[in-house]
């Protein structure tokens, strides 16, 4: 079988509304390339009919292929898990939900094409809800100033790499990551280009609140350890400042005599200060989560099935 020079990656979990319109569409597209290419999806245990219906792709598209999942383990390591087996030139990831157009693939194919390791992408009018839209803009502002990257939209999905990109990210073992971000540290040339967003017409999104928080965490102690020495310099400051109102205190036992009167304002600087360790106990464990994660040594996901590599 001809080396393909394009592989197309999409992580599949429960959209079987979405899979007949999103290959009527992407076929097409990657076929007017032009190029030899691969269409890899990754079934995450969907408990619908998608799988059933990726399996009927196999047979009616060539080019395209499936990995089936024992079970759930989440849209990265379904990403992952497509990369180990992908061969193309190019990689480009795009979710199910069609909220990516494909018709935007070529202009990511010519951006690496002119030299670039890794191209972004920033969703340009976005259909998402105004809550989707602030906690992007959380997490994008937070993440580049944890971990000193670059990047406009990381939760854009819609991204290519160069094969040496993918084979480094392959060489990564890590239990949690975040693809986009892992990326950035292998790239040496990279860029960003905006991109049309469409609105979600079936399904409904996998990203709940806890999903996004989760994600945020995911992406400050996975690539970076500013929040621990945030906490640290905090610590510091802190007990400088104790250490001063103390004094303070003392001094005016001396001058005033004994009061009363502030035992509600220092139980509200107590109670502030308790919640402050309270979240650095959490930041903290969440570092030793990660650890404890990596120390069982697991499997990241279990394929229980190809469909369409046998060739």
């Amino acid at each position: 079988m001809e080396q393909p020079y394009l592989s197309i990656v999409i992580p599949v979990y429960n959209e079987e509304s979405n899979l007949v319109p999103l290959i009527e569409r992407l076929y097409p597209v990657v076929k007017g390339t032009g190029k030899p290419f691969e269409i890899i999806f990754t079934n995450d245990g969907s408990r619908d009919r998608s799988l059933e219906i990726l399996r009927r792709f196999v047979q009616d598209y060539p080019g395209a292929k499936v990995i089936e999942f024992n079970g759930n383990f989440g849209q990265h390591m379904a990403i992952l898990a497509a990369f180990e087996m992908s061969r193309g030139e190019i990689v480009i990831t795009m979710d199910a939900d069609l909220q990516n157009p494909p018709e935007e693939i070529p202009r990511l194919v010519a951006e690496i094409e002119k030299g670039y390791d890794v191209v972004g992408t920033i969703r340009q009018k976005r259909q998402d809800t105004l809550f989707r839209r602030l906690a992007s803009r959380v997490v994008n502002i937070t993440t580049n100033k944890m971990t000193g990257m670059h990047m406009n939209d990381y939760g854009c999905m819609l991204r290519a790499y160069h094969r040496y990109v993918v084979d480094n990210i392959n060489r990564c073992r890590e239990t949690t990551t975040f693809i986009p971000a892992l990326a950035q540290t292998f790239a040496s040339n990279p860029a960003e280009i905006p991109v049309s967003h469409a609105e979600r017409a079936l399904g409904e999104s996998k990203y709940s609140f806890y999903r996004l928080i989760r994600l945020n965490f995911d992406l400050m102690t996975g690539f970076s350890v500013v929040p621990l020495q945030l906490f640290a310099l905090f610590g510091i400051i802190t007990s400088l400042f104790s250490l001063a109102f103390a004094l303070f205190l003392l001094v005016r036992r001396f001058i005033v005599g004994a009061e009363v009167e502030g035992v509600f304002t220092l139980f509200a600087i107590l109670f502030f200060f308790i919640g402050i360790i309270i979240l650095g106990i959490g930041i903290v464990g969440e570092y030793v989560g990660r650890i404890y994660q990596e120390v069982r040594k697991r499997p990241r996901f279990v394929v229980r099935k190809t469909y369409g590599f046998e060739e």
